[in-house]
């Protein structure tokens, strides 16, 4: 008996030790869970969301680049990728019509992205927002929405607008502006398998982006076209490596158009971060030092010589001896000799900030990245030779933009603008963040020396270095200039810069012209192969329909340059002596009344043409179109009067001019009131 109650009191001792361990059991599992659901649970629960879920930023639209007139150069292009979940369709005939409708895909292409023997098919290639509308809701077609970035007119300005990798601007105006253009990132949260891969239509939102804001330029797209045109033209026609163009407001200093080449493609930095030694388009402004500072008038007679001049142990050459002349004529016709030996009585402080009051040596203030300011050493720095050196536009490095910015101050009346490529920032919505205003730097240079300057800067482009830049209608005012080019073994042989800077209409100036060619094969003088590009661009931007000019002042312009050459002609009326005849160069002063046909053609009109010189054909009797033709056919440009009847060119058939002149085509038109044609001399010397 007391063994049976031995063994049940062990029975239940064992029974209270199992309860025991039970509860215990219980305990550390309920204590357990607690610690998982309730004191870790948030991290238990976030990594589980992890393991299904993840979280990526969403790229924000960014924000377009438009010209001043609004045309969008630069902008972000939505696109969509559409993926197929086959195990989600229901109907795959009726889905594989919609894709080949909406897609563009082949039967065989559709077939293949709704196969059921596979999960996820990403259809191949980019689409158009316009495959959204048909696309969205239907089951198992999912849309991921992408952003590109766009330029619409290709690599037109793009060295100027630069480009983005990684939604990174670089380059240009991408990268100066980034931080506006590129906008506020959103996050979104996507989900993913079993195997931790993303798919792509399980998409939740957080947090939508915010779009970049807009950056609105002083540039002009039709003058961006027309130099782009221009000087792709004149690189391969003179051979050159490659070449700048920039055209500018000089009463603003903003930039209309900016051009350059290098080695057959654009490179539109080189303007900003390639300078280069001058040459003679620098002499303008070792003149304006000397009328500035009271040392020199252009009517100071200079003795050159025979056209050479050693001084400090250089010895300077002109194209030919000039004897004396004035420094109007020294500048006019270029002449080495004559504006170093002005130029001596500078003394290095006041030469050197003339020249950096024209901003050489600094930057412009541009908005793209890596303007280099150019190189213009301090008078400490000189050496014996420096001042004559610097006179004639060497011993300094400038950039083309410099250039451009320095005519700028020349035909606005001295005032050196800063250069400006962006003349707003707007948000997303359009609303002004910032508008930037022209900017005067500093007056580089009294109003009435500018005034002067202008004045010979006209003779130039009339009867000087820079004729191939002359217009019909306006008068230009320019400069050219040839320079040898500098390599890493010093100067390289037959190697040059050719450039040309003008402005016009000469006397109230409206755009700023500056050409520059690297090395062109043959002739090259900047006279001969730069400047015809500064007419081949003007010609251009007054033919187009919508440039930034002011035609009503462009027409008292022509009106004022009619009146004036009008006077010429009654001067020539009463004295047949030109008035003043360059070297190497011969008025013909036309005395016909402005509408009065010319005589006929006389024998001596057969005689053999000095080399350079072609003369009007007689284009009575034909058709417009036939006429214009034949004017071409020998190289010369038409501008069309109208009317109905015979037709006539001024100046007249058989008179001598210029290839590349432009002459007047109408009924009954015989010679242009006050027109003087001028006529290059078998023999005269080369342009330079």
């Amino acid at each position: 008996m007391k063994g049976r109650d031995r063994r049940a009191g062990a029975i239940a001792g064992r029974r209270r030790l199992m309860l025991v361990a039970w509860m215990l059991g219980a305990c550390v599992l309920v204590a357990r869970a607690v610690q998982l659901q309730v004191l870790e649970g948030a991290v238990w629960r976030e990594a589980a969301l992890q393991q299904h879920r993840t979280s990526e930023e969403v790229p924000a639209a960014r924000g377009t680049i438009v010209d001043r007139d609004g045309v969008v150069l630069a902008v972000s292009r939505e696109t969509y990728r559409v993926s197929v979940a086959p195990h989600e369709v229901r109907d795959r005939d009726a889905l594989e019509t919609l894709l080949v409708e909406t897609l563009d895909l082949s039967p065989r292409e559709a077939r293949r992205v709704t196969d059921p023997g596979r999960r996820w098919i990403v259809v191949p290639g980019r689409f158009p927002p316009s495959v959204r509308e048909p696309l969205s809701g239907v089951r198992g077609v999912h849309l991921e929405r992408q952003l590109d970035r766009f330029y619409p007119h290709g690599e037109l300005a793009r060295g100027l607008l630069g480009t983005v990798l990684d939604g990174e601007g670089v380059g240009g105006i991408e990268q100066a502006f980034d931080d506006l253009l590129r906008g506020t990132p959103g996050r979104q949260v996507l989900a993913r398998d079993n195997v931790g891969t993303p798919i792509p239509g399980e998409i939740l939102v957080v947090e939508p982006p915010a779009a970049g804001g807009e950056v609105h330029l002083t540039l002009d797209l039709d003058l961006q076209e027309i130099a782009h045109q221009a000087l792709s033209e004149a690189v391969e026609k003179t051979g050159s490596r490659g070449g700048d163009l920039l055209v500018t407001d000089p009463s603003t200093g903003e930039i209309l158009a900016l051009v350059s080449m290098k080695d057959g493609r654009s490179d539109a930095l080189a303007a900003i971060n390639a300078p280069y030694e001058p040459g003679s388009t620098l002499k303008p402004f070792t003149v304006a030092a000397l009328l500035g500072s009271g040392l020199a008038s252009l009517e100071d007679s200079i003795d050159t010589g025979n056209g050479t001049w050693t001084v400090a142990g250089r010895t300077l050459h002109d194209v030919r001896g000039y004897g004396a002349m004035t420094l109007a004529d020294a500048l006019r016709h270029s002449s080495n000799v004559g504006v170093a030996m002005a130029a001596s009585v500078l003394d290095p402080g006041t030469h050197y900030e003339a020249l950096r009051d024209f901003g050489f040596g600094m930057e412009t203030g541009i908005e793209l990245p890596g303007e280099v300011p150019g190189l213009l050493r301090r008078p400490e720095r000189w050496s014996a030779q420096s001042p004559v050196s610097l006179a004639i536009g060497y011993e300094i490095a400038v950039t083309p933009l410099q250039m451009a910015m320095a005519y700028g101050a020349l035909a606005n009346g001295g005032d050196l603008m800063e250069a400006r490529l962006v003349r707003e920032l707007r948000d997303a919505r359009g609303g002004l963040v910032e508008r930037r205003e022209a900017r005067r730097v500093r007056r580089a240079v009294p109003r009435g020396v500018t005034r002067e300057l202008a004045r010979v800067l006209v003779d130039v482009v009339e009867d000087g270095t820079g004729t191939a830049a002359r217009l019909g209608t306006f008068r230009v005012a320019g400069k050219s200039g040839t320079s040898r080019a500098y390599g890493e073994d010093g100067y390289a042989a037959g190697r040059y810069f050719a450039s040309f800077a003008g402005f016009f209409p000469a006397d109230d100036p409206q755009l700023v012209i500056f050409v520059k060619l690297h090395a062109p094969r043959g002739a090259y003088y900047g006279g001969a192969t730069a400047a015809p590009v500064t007419r081949a661009t003007m010609e251009a931007v007054l033919a187009a329909r919508r440039t930034p000019l002011d035609r009503r002042a462009l027409i008292d312009a022509a009106r004022r340059t009619s009146l004036d050459r009008r006077a010429l002609l009654e001067s020539a009326r009463r004295d047949p002596q030109p008035v003043r005849e360059a070297p190497g160069v011969r008025f013909a002063a036309l005395t016909a009344d402005a509408r009065q046909p010319l005589p006929a053609p006389q024998p001596a009109m057969t005689s053999p043409l000095p080399s350079g010189v072609v003369r009007v054909p007689d284009i009575s009797g034909l058709s417009p179109r036939a006429a214009v033709r034949r004017l071409h056919a020998v190289g010369l440009r038409v501008t069309w009067d109208g009317g109905g009847g015979v037709l006539g060119t001024a100046p007249g058939a058989g008179t001598h001019v210029a290839p590349g002149d432009t002459v007047l085509v109408g009924a009954a038109v015989g010679t242009t009131s006050g027109a003087a044609v001028r006529v290059r001399a078998a023999g005269a010397a080369p342009a330079r």
